[in-house]
């Protein structure tokens, strides 16, 4: 089949990459300029330079919505449009072109976690598997029908990188295999579960903001949640931000005031968590490693030379 790629970033060249291995024809290219954005500049393998290096044409856009880029894909004549981390909106004129319409590839287990950085996501709220699904556009996002879907469970220590490299690996198969299908005539396809649904917007300074008020298992995922290279879990420890590194839920139940620095336990110094702390019944989160203001790296144990004072949202 004659193949458009729209994509961008690792995921866009790991689909590029699995197309021009494959059977079929890549006769043109569409990605994004390059972006400072703090998540988009994390796995940016360049689409444009793999495919310029194997001759096929390229065109840079922000959005796919101009005449020029239209006449440019009518022109290439495409059986089918490959998507994968297209980051704007696709319209209808564009989705409906090719003779077999447009497979767009997502790093989620779709019906759940549409939209952006599912993983992370995924991660916080403690999902036992990711995955990646490829399924058929149509006018509401990551909303068409699945043709192929594949998944890998979230061990207990995983972070978001190690799902990145789990997924992305996922790439190549998921998407030749369901190209394999619509090469061979098939249309009809899993149609998803709407009642299923989740949309997640884009990461931000917000997001990983930490609120001692959540429970300490989810402190922890958030921690692994925004590993290196995705920016740090941070919270403010004497007006200045500090940024929490590496963590463990306790193996003791402590009682107080969210936000609480309380006790060395193991390797690890407990912070008070969970919005019913008072209680007694929770769990704190253990924290191990931290990142000061001024990019200093040490174990919590050093940094907290003494208990006692709060760790809070803002400065």
């Amino acid at each position: 089949m004659r193949v458009v790629m729209f994509g961008y970033q690792t995921w866009g060249h790991r689909t590029l990459q699995a197309l021009l291995d494959s059977e079929h024809d890549v006769v043109l290219v569409v990605t994004h300029p390059r972006s400072e954005h703090a998540y988009e500049k994390i796995w940016s393998d360049s689409v444009a330079d793999l495919a310029e290096e194997h001759g096929v044409p390229v065109l840079i856009r922000n959005r796919p919505d101009d005449d020029e880029l239209y006449e440019r894909l009518q022109a290439a004549d495409p059986d089918v449009i490959v998507a994968n981390n297209w980051r704007t909106w696709i319209p209808p004129r564009i989705f409906a072109l090719p003779r077999r319409g447009t497979l767009n590839v997502h790093d989620s287990l779709l019906p759940k976690y549409a939209g952006f950085s599912p993983l992370i996501w995924a991660l916080i709220n403690g999902e036992t598997e990711v995955g990646v699904t490829a399924h058929m556009m149509n006018d509401e996002l990551d909303a068409g029908d699945i043709v192929r879907q594949e998944s890998v469970p979230v061990g207990p220590r995983d972070t978001t990188t190690d799902l990145f490299h789990k997924t992305v690996d996922l790439i190549a198969p998921v998407t030749t295999k369901a190209l394999a299908l619509i090469a061979d005539g098939q249309t009809e396809f899993t149609p998803q579960d709407r009642s299923q649904a989740t949309f997640f917007h884009k990461r931000a300074e917000e997001d990983i903001r930490i609120d001692w008020n959540w429970p300490a298992e989810d402190l922890e995922r958030l921690v692994r949640a925004q590993s290196a290279p995705y920016p740090s879990a941070f919270t403010f420890h004497r007006g200045k931000r500090l940024e929490i590194l590496a963590s463990v839920v306790s193996e003791g139940r402590y009682g107080g005031t969210p936000g609480r620095i309380f006790y060395r336990e193991g390797e690890g110094v407990v912070i008070v968590a969970g919005a019913d702390a008072r209680t007694g019944r929770n769990h704190g989160l253990a924290v191990t490693r931290v990142r000061t203001e001024d990019g200093r790296e040490l174990p919590a144990t050093e940094y907290f030379t003494s208990m006692g004072g709060y760790l809070t949202s803002r400065p």
